[in-house]
């Protein structure tokens, strides 16, 4: 701003007010200010003035793993929320390691943002978190709920979105049914396994298997579908849950692989909605999570929690649905 202001031959506060308050100066002044803006390529340290006016325009997010389409509706949603309001939206990618998602945070508290949010699967990173936090600004978890006296949360209904998966393969006329997912520690894949369990139940039925891979990527997946070949052959399984769709991308993968064939011998339904997944040779049925809406709560809490002194926390549950593809095709649908 002082290069500026030697350049137009005004004082700072003339140049603050071009900026800030242009109906403060005269037009002449105004334009010999804007011309040493655009000669000199000046643009405004957002930073700074967040620290001087006490307020920041922008809030953070911290992603759990960017290459599920889910984290990027999130952020969509938080970013449309955040613009609607005149603020930003600050991106840190996890990748899943507990240090590295709290030095996100931290990394965002030194930024000055208004808020954070973080993206959380399994109660040892929930521990961190409530242990790293001792006051400061406010941080609204998402895809993970939380008791409101500690944070605002925003989540989707995994054991509803377990139950209607198992559901749809029921009345399929699929009897015979494998859940595929974990480890145990996820949370989410903790709740999908139990709507499944609900829906059996209903059923008056009971799981062929509950198979539990190390984690929930398409090799895992890859490795499960290798084992279920001699029971998908022999009739002793004729449904899949798969708790993400990656897991369930790689089960289809070594089904078909070994000449069965989806879904006339087996019917498959992963979770998630995952974009990566979308050039499958059989398009997947998934759950879907309302990811751009939780993207959207989100930043609407964080930014209410900075802005109002009376704040309340709030837990939200959203809804997942059903998407119906070609690897569970609807009751009586062609499958060739």
């Amino acid at each position: 701003m002082a290069d500026v202001a030697a350049r137009a031959g005004v004082s700072l506060g003339t140049v603050s007010h071009v900026l800030n308050h242009p109906e403060r100066v005269t037009d002449a002044t105004r334009a010999k200010v804007e011309d040493a803006v655009a000669a000199l390529g000046y643009r405004p340290n957002r930073m700074a003035r967040s620290l001087a006016g006490g307020r920041s325009s922008a809030i953070g997010l911290a992603m759990t793993d960017l290459s599920n389409s889910l984290f990027v509706d999130i952020a969509r949603g938080a970013g449309e929320h955040a613009e609607s309001l005149g603020m930003s939206v600050l991106l840190a990618d996890g990748d899943n390691e507990l240090g590295r998602e709290v030095r996100n945070l931290e990394l965002f508290d030194e930024l000055s943002v208004a808020g954070s949010m973080i993206t959380l699967s399994d109660e040892e990173h929930m521990a961190a978190l409530v242990g790293a936090r001792s006051g400061g600004r406010p941080v609204v978890l998402l895809n993970f709920s939380a008791p409101e006296a500690w944070f605002c949360s925003v989540a989707v209904d995994n054991e509803l979105g377990g139950y209607i998966a198992t559901e749809h393969l029921l009345g399929t006329g699929r009897t015979r049914l494998v859940f595929v997912g974990g480890p145990e520690v996820l949370r989410p894949v903790h709740d999908r396994r139990d709507g499944f369990r609900r829906a059996l139940a209903g059923a008056g039925l009971v799981a062929v298997d509950e198979l539990r891979p190390d984690a929930i990527n398409r090799e895992d997946g890859v490795q499960i579908g290798r084992r279920l070949v001699a029971d998908v052959r022999a009739g002793r399984v004729d449904g899949i849950v798969a708790a993400s769709d990656l897991l369930a991308a790689g089960i289809v993968q070594a089904l078909l692989a070994e000449g069965i064939s989806v879904p006339s011998d087996v019917a498959v339904v992963g979770y998630d909605n995952n974009q990566a997944v979308w050039d499958l040779p059989v398009p997947l049925t998934t759950v879907a999570q309302p990811g751009e809406e939780m993207g959207r709560r989100g930043a609407r809490l964080v930014i209410d929690e900075a802005r109002t002194a009376g704040h309340v926390h709030e837990a939200v549950l959203l809804q997942p649905h059903l998407v119906v593809r070609a690897s569970a095709p609807h009751a009586g649908a062609r499958t060739s």
